[in-house]
């Protein structure tokens, strides 16, 4: 397969409902007259007692008792009882623990109150308002769940009284939500009342070190941002890691590209130290660079190389990267398949393709993922990312595609072979079989074409091929144990090897299968 390189306003929320504040405590009762005394007259009912009350807003129940909260008995007050004949005074009320009103707001009574219903806020699916994952949220037509009911009226409230409520139900979630502690603020120049999450519940977490969000602390402070810029001032954005406590970077090498010749490199850490750096050695064939960073600091750590061959599809992993220029993003998957020959480039008019038999994984890589390390649920490397299958566009490149959930890496196992080779000579080494294959896509295996490059015989004299018999029109159809569909496929296979590997062809001739063990050549730099 052939890939490419990486490289409406929200509603206000509506006001919440006042929570009466204290009213003159009732008028003292005059004694019981004795008996046979003649009773006063009854005063003429106050506008405002209970029995003239109007009903409140949204359909409250007339003076209905709350349930109390979570279903503890709620202690009753006794109402003081009054003679018949005596006037009654209106008393003032505080709301039930599970009557706060939305979102536990509260403002000083006013003859407004009670308020207008709150508007159902406007979405750009026509007011639905789908929740997350496409669930809906209260229903069509309300406006931010339930609509509100007006309190009814309890004997001696006050505003002490909803603190103290609120604080209940606030207890009780933070023994539910695991022990975590939460504590009651209240904004004076509001007069709102919130929950907050307590400093100390949030420091007594534990997380396994082995979890997504320990591996990513351990591996964040070893990966660096890279920013390329050429002499003309064009440039990229990659990512790399720390590979050894020298200062040596590992990347990928159109990450570095447009810096290759006189252009400029800088290698930012999540700390915010940033450091000039140099190119050591780039191999384009395998898509692998390594970088130095000059006057590095003495505390380098360098990740954990993992062993790519052991890895099995369905293992977990954790993708570092700048996707986008967003630095020290973290994203996880699993191994979607192994041994998968890409064939990727930058998409540029002068860029040679790279192949690699590669590791797949779903986690999300996007462009500025480049060179960033591939890790397994213990946080080893076991890839470098380096290309994706996406709808348009390029990684690394111009293109802005993203992921669509096919991304690939280079085997560590491969590129520390690279990097090693880059660090000591300067220069790739790739393994070869010394003869020339098409790169046309096919399903039947890998054909050696009957002329070389540049008109040169394509099957080197004295070279491994010709020394194992092989011939042009011979069609590779296995290398070892892998299956063999293209020229790509096969290229890719070859240089997993080292110079010097024997490894066992399988080609056709005639129709006839042929099988024929070869020991792989050598080839410096990447020309040629």
């Amino acid at each position: 397969m052939s890939t490419e390189n990486e490289g409406t306003a929200v509603p206000p929320v509506p006001s919440a409902p006042p929570v009466p504040v204290e009213s003159p405590a009732a008028s003292p009762q005059p004694p019981a007259p004795e008996a046979g005394a003649p009773l006063p007259p009854p005063p003429s009912t106050p506008p405002h007692a209970p029995d003239h009350q109007e009903q409140p807003a949204y359909g409250a129940p007339d003076r209905q008792e709350p349930a109390p909260a979570y279903g503890a008995p709620a202690p009753q007050a006794p109402a003081p009882q009054a003679p018949a004949s005596a006037p009654r005074a209106s008393a003032p009320q505080s709301p039930g623990p599970q009557d706060p009103g939305p979102y536990g707001h509260s403002s000083p009574s006013d003859a407004s109150w009670p308020p207008p219903p709150p508007a159902t806020p406007s979405y750009a699916d026509g007011g639905a308002g789908a929740g997350p994952a496409g669930g809906s949220g209260a229903g069509a037509g309300s406006g931010w769940g339930t609509t509100y009911q007006q309190p009814a009226p309890k004997p001696g409230g006050r505003r002490g009284g909803l603190v103290a409520a609120v604080l209940v139900a606030a207890l009780v979630a933070g023994g539910l939500g695991g022990g975590i502690g939460y504590t009651l603020a209240r904004n004076d120049d509001s007069g709102s009342t919130t929950v907050s999450a307590s400093d100390t519940g949030a420091s007594q977490v534990k997380r396994d070190p082995n979890s997504i969000a320990g591996v990513a602390a351990r591996a964040l402070p070893s990966t660096v941002t890279i920013e390329a810029e050429s002499s003309n001032g064009q440039g990229g954005t990659g990512t790399g890691f720390v590979f050894d406590k020298q200062g040596h970077i590992v990347t990928n090498n159109h990450v570095v590209a447009d810096a290759v010749d006189g252009g400029k490199l800088t290698a930012t850490f999540p700390n915010g130290r940033k450091y000039d750096a140099e190119i050591v050695g780039h191999a384009q064939g395998y898509d692998v660079a390594v970088i130095k960073l000059k006057n590095p600091p003495s505390d380098l750590e360098p990740l954990t190389l993992g062993d790519s061959d052991k890895v099995a599809v369905g293992d977990e992993t954790i993708a570092i990267g700048a996707p986008f220029g967003l630095s020290n993003t973290v994203t996880t998957g699993i191994i979607s398949a192994k041994n998968r020959p890409v064939a990727s480039s930058d998409s540029s008019g002068d860029s040679k393709a790279s192949y690699m038999s590669a590791l797949q994984t779903d986690a999300s890589i996007n462009p500025g993922n480049s060179g960033g390390p591939l890790l397994d649920s213990r946080g080893a490397v076991i890839g470098i990312n380096s290309a994706i299958q996406s709808t348009g566009g390029a990684l690394g490149g111009s293109g802005q595609s993203g992921s669509i959930g096919l991304g690939f890496a280079i085997p560590i196992n491969q590129a520390k072979y690279v990097a090693q080779q880059l660090i000591k000579t300067g220069k790739p080494v790739y393994a070869k079989i010394g003869a020339s294959v098409s790169l046309q896509d096919s399903t039947n295996g890998a054909k050696i074409t009957d002329q070389g490059v540049s008109g040169s015989a394509a099957v080197e004299s004295g070279g491994p091929a010709d020394k194992a018999g092989l011939k042009p029109g011979d069609v590779i159809t296995k290398l070892d144990d892998r299956v063999i569909d293209s020229g790509p496929t096969l290229i890719g296979e070859i240089w997993t090897h080292k110079p010097g590997d024997k490894v066992t062809i399988t080609y056709e001739r005639g129709g006839k299968e042929h099988t024929v063990e070869v020991t792989l050549g050598s080839r410096v730099g990447d020309s040629g």
